[in-house]
């Protein structure tokens, strides 16, 4: 076991910090893997128009309908995505990628890709789009196509358009999108506490074993030095301990206790149902929002993935989405999540809680979003 014990230095740490010194290498990484469609339900997507959306034995699926679009609430930058769509008679349907809600996507920015089919009964297609910065590409079955994406971020969706033959409307199918952040950049390098401040005089004790920052005892913060307001953030967690409480914190003011928003970790449930959660649950969003399913377990790692742009807020764990946020509530004054709406850029922190504390986190990156 490699075990590395940092008391940290606040004001060394800090004085980094005004210097605007990089947390660690400035190297980038591929994301983990999250679906946007969890093959249940339409939850994390908005529905735009007069379209007819049901999940019918795990496929998304629009038959019906005047025409419109479905959209993820969350936003995306750099990213690659896989879907999977079937049209079944003749019809046209599309992809939309880095969308913009406002105004026609032919108008703002949207990439679009194009799905037709001229057959009674067509084939499933696979779409795969690589967006990086001013770069996306995009095939349908291994052959490239069009999007006209020119946003820098925006929402993935699917478009219904109407069509009605003298047999039946076009239906369309959706059995998969999913989506890996690209870009990120590490936030921990995975030897030793650079690029992190510990607030002082707390109990919790930090060390950095096997490649984790392990966290144990009583209550305590360890915070970056950097501050970020949009991004898409991914981890990876393990409790080490029987329904152990602690949190991922975003938005923290710097050196403040306990403040900004938390993520909370806490793998518990009451009896055997994992849709009702206690203390709101792993991924949901403290004083806020409860998961609506606890998917992790105790004494094994899991990954979190957090977006929090403008004022959504959404997670995912193990690469499904167990919250969903807009957080329509006046601003807080004292950058508390928990009590309103905190609007400004903080420190990503992680949380030791109690006495009984021992989690341990590892492979922390982060992609910041470029401006709207």
């Amino acid at each position: 076991m490699r075990k590395i014990v940092a008391m940290g230095s606040w004001v060394g740490a800090a004085l980094l910090l005004m210097a605007g010194a990089p947390a660690v290498a400035a190297e980038v990484a591929e994301g983990q893997w999250i679906n946007l469609f969890d093959g249940e339900s339409t939850f994390g997507w908005t529905d735009f128009g007069d379209v007819n959306w049901e999940v019918v034995e795990g496929v998304l699926t629009a038959d019906k309908g005047a025409g419109g679009w479905l959209a993820t609430t969350s936003q995306f930058a750099n990213f690659e995505l896989r879907a999977t769509v079937r049209l079944t008679h003749p019809g046209t349907a599309g992809i939309v990628v880095r969308g913009g809600l406002e105004g026609h996507p032919s108008e703002n920015g949207s990439g679009v890709i194009t799905l037709s089919n001229d057959e009674k009964e067509g084939d499933w297609q696979t779409i795969h789009v690589k967006a990086i910065g001013d770069s996306v590409e995009a095939t349908v079955d291994g052959n490239a196509v069009e999007t006209g994406a020119t946003r820098a971020r925006g929402y993935i969706g699917i478009q219904y358009h109407h069509y009605h033959s003298n047999r039946r409307d076009t239906t369309v199918e959706v059995k998969e999108v999913k989506l890996r952040p690209l870009s990120l950049t590490p936030l921990f390098n995975g030897e030793n506490l650079d690029g992190w401040n510990i607030i002082p005089d707390r109990a919790s004790k930090f060390e950095v074993i096997d490649g984790a920052i392990n966290i144990k005892d009583g209550n305590g913060q360890i915070e970056t030095a950097g501050t970020y307001r949009d991004f898409i953030l991914q981890l990876d967690v393990i409790s080490n301990g029987e329904h152990l409480n602690s949190g991922v914190f975003f938005r923290g003011p710097v050196g403040v206790f306990w403040k900004g928003y938390e993520s909370q970790v806490r793998n518990q449930w009451m009896r055997d149902d994992r849709s009702r959660p206690v203390d709101f649950g792993t991924g949901g969003l403290y004083g806020v929002q409860p998961t609506r399913k606890v998917v992790s377990t105790d004494h094994e790692w899991f990954s979190k993935t957090v977006v929090a742009e403008g004022n959504h807020f959404a997670v995912w764990i193990n690469g499904y989405q167990v919250s969903d946020v807009w957080d329509t509530r006046p601003v807080n004054t004292s950058d508390d999540g928990k009590n309103g709406f905190v609007p400004i850029a903080g420190t990503i922190h992680l949380q030791g809680h109690d006495p009984t504390t021992d989690l341990s986190f590892k492979n922390i990156h982060l992609q910041e979003y470029p401006k709207p």
